[in-house]
């Protein structure tokens, strides 16, 4: 299984970007995906995860300014983040959970500055 992020890079405060994660080497649906992000010195959070049929759950911090989605055949989920501030500064990781294990991408960095 392998996981690869798009569409970090650097961005003011109140703009916006746009991440995508492909999943590859698997035959069939993943029933959970989303993304976790991770700043210097902090541990790794949650940002957003959507289940097969589109249920969704986001962290505390992003609600109301992050969309998380999914292609309805492919193994891809993709990430709209709105209104950036400066603290949603991270590296961020793509997650699948296949039978219970969680695979993870390499992340793409995200820098807003103020």
């Amino acid at each position: 299984v392998q996981l690869v992020e798009s569409g970090g890079g650097s961005v003011q405060a109140g703009g916006s970007l746009r991440l995508s994660c492909e999943a590859s080497g698997i035959n069939f649906s993943v029933n959970r995906m989303g993304w976790y992000r991770q700043a210097p010195g902090n541990e790794r959070e949650l940002v957003a995860v959507i289940i097969i049929g589109g249920h969704t759950a986001y962290g505390d911090s992003v609600k109301g300014r992050f969309n998380i989605s999914r292609h309805k055949i492919k193994n891809q989920v993709y990430l709209q983040m709105d209104g950036l501030e400066p603290e949603d500064t991270a590296t961020y990781f793509c997650n699948a959970r296949i039978y219970g294990v969680d695979y993870w991408g390499k992340g793409t960095l995200v820098t807003v500055s103020s």
